[in-house]
């Protein structure tokens, strides 16, 4: 701490060589963000990299030892809970709700609440364990995760500055942190910005959009600088369209936003059941066996398309003319999330997503014998409609599948597939998934600082 201390103060000697009063206040209330934007960036690219090997190792001990599966899902589910439950309780699942109570409970009163939510020992957990769930075949995304460790690091970053520091709000410092994370996982810079503004803040965006920009290229050009520019997707070929594709668009729009919806209540359904009826440990660790050997029974006994996040399938579909989906798959790809995320490890469930509306959009073109430009496009729409399902972010699903794509022509279908599937979704549940494990979280915490408190009181 005495280093980080002496760093600080080295930098404000620096900065007050400059003359001018207004450029010196103005760098020096950019400089935390900039520092936490290389910080997360680099973080980022780490712990992608380790999840991929992880992931990549798994298929492949798996292909040559199927039965394999039968141990590693168990062992690594439960170690994965585990982990979770004796270090970092607030670090399991997505990460995504914790970020939003933390901007919540973002105010004096209740500043001292976000270390249980954003913190080191989030980070380390967080990737730890998600890790191994995807070691053991979980099927979830990093993506999610990824968020949650920036806005640590951006909070890490914040409660480092000296009190003599201009002003930083740590609301605007968590929010920029998560938008920063998204941008640096997908290389969607546009998505990371428009997430921030869609589902993070209830704060105007001129407040802290320098930092907010500023924070989301700093923290994807790390990202690039490291692994070079990439696109999530790659190009997958919409060219030559079918003047009757709108219809294929609305018909996949509204399959994928209805089962992303349903897709989120099973599970908020499961993980409120197991909260109530799983007290004792000894079940929450059996619970979290049966997920394990759950899923390792499917991928052995029926089909391995149940493991893993999913990105192996969705390319060899975009990038092949084989796209043909057998019925059982787009299942499979929404039981396996399911399964994995109420186990209790850490894990996200965006790519995921993503993979189930592919599967649908996949099926459906191979249903009616469509090209294979007019699949890909299904497969997109479905990818947009899905993830709108779950999170009723529209823009952020449009965007962000675009971005990965780099398929601007097809802006309009994407749109037009948000828009359909957030409508529909609605009729199933008029909150997000998000919103609902939000509001789980901030009760959580408040409890558990009641119950701190008890002993004082008395």
């Amino acid at each position: 701490m005495r280093y980080i201390s002496n760093s600080w103060l080295w930098i404000i000697r620096q900065v007050n060589k400059i003359g001018n009063e207004r450029i010196r206040i103005g760098l020096l209330q950019a400089l935390p963000f900039w520092i936490a934007s290389l910080l997360a960036g680099g973080v980022a690219v780490g712990y992608a990299a380790l999840f991929s090997f992880a992931e990549d190792l798994s298929i492949s001990i798996i292909e040559h030892r199927k039965w394999m599966i039968l141990l590693l899902a168990p062992v690594c589910f439960l170690l994965a809970a585990l982990l979770v439950n004796v270090f970092a309780p607030y670090s399991r699942g997505s990460g995504i709700p914790q970020v939003m109570a933390s901007i919540e409970l973002a105010n004096p009163p209740q500043n001292n609440k976000i270390s249980k939510l954003l913190g080191f020992k989030i980070i380390v957990v967080k990737i730890i364990s998600s890790v191994l769930l995807v070691f053991g075949g979980g099927a979830i995304g990093r993506e999610g995760p990824t968020i949650q460790i920036a806005g640590s690091v951006f909070y890490l970053v914040n409660r480092w500055i000296p009190a003599n520091w201009p002003k930083i709000t740590k609301r605007n410092m968590i929010m920029t942190g998560a938008a920063a994370g998204l941008a640096a996982a997908f290389n969607t810079p546009l998505g990371g910005i428009v997430f921030a503004v869609e589902e993070l803040t209830k704060t105007h965006i001129s407040y802290f959009r320098t930092a907010l920009f500023s924070a989301v290229i700093i923290a994807g050009l790390t990202a690039q600088a490291i692994l070079g520019p990439y696109l999530y997707l790659g190009f997958p070929k919409v060219n030559d369209l079918s003047p009757y594709i709108f219809a294929g668009v609305l018909l996949v729009s509204i399959s994928a936003g209805l089962a992303g919806a349903y897709f989120a209540k099973v599970m908020l359904q499961l993980l409120a059941w197991r909260q109530n009826h799983l007290k004792k440990l000894s079940h929450q660790y059996l619970w979290v066996l049966g997920c394990g050997l759950s899923i390792a029974v499917i991928a052995f006994f029926i089909h391995p398309s149940i493991l893993g996040s999913g990105n192996e399938i969705m390319n060899p579909l975009l990038f092949s003319n084989n796209k043909q989906m057998e019925w059982y798959v787009p299942l499979l790809r929404m039981l396996g999330p399911v399964i994995t995320f109420v186990s209790g490890g850490a894990g996200g469930v965006f790519a995921p997503s993503l993979t189930a509306g592919a599967t649908m959009g996949a099926f459906i073109a191979d249903y009616f014998h469509m090209s294979a430009t007019n699949a890909n496009m299904l497969m997109l729409a479905g990818m947009v409609g899905f993830l709108t399902g779950v999170t009723r972010t529209p823009f952020t699903a449009a965007i962000l599948v675009l971005e990965m794509t780099d398929r601007h022509s097809i802006i309009f279908y994407l749109m037009l597939a948000a828009m359909i599937a957030n409508m529909v979704a609605l009729l199933v549940d008029k909150r997000s998934f998000y919103d609902h494990l939000k509001k789980q979280y901030l009760k959580d915490v408040n409890q558990s600082e009641e119950k701190k408190d008890e002993p004082l009181q008395k």
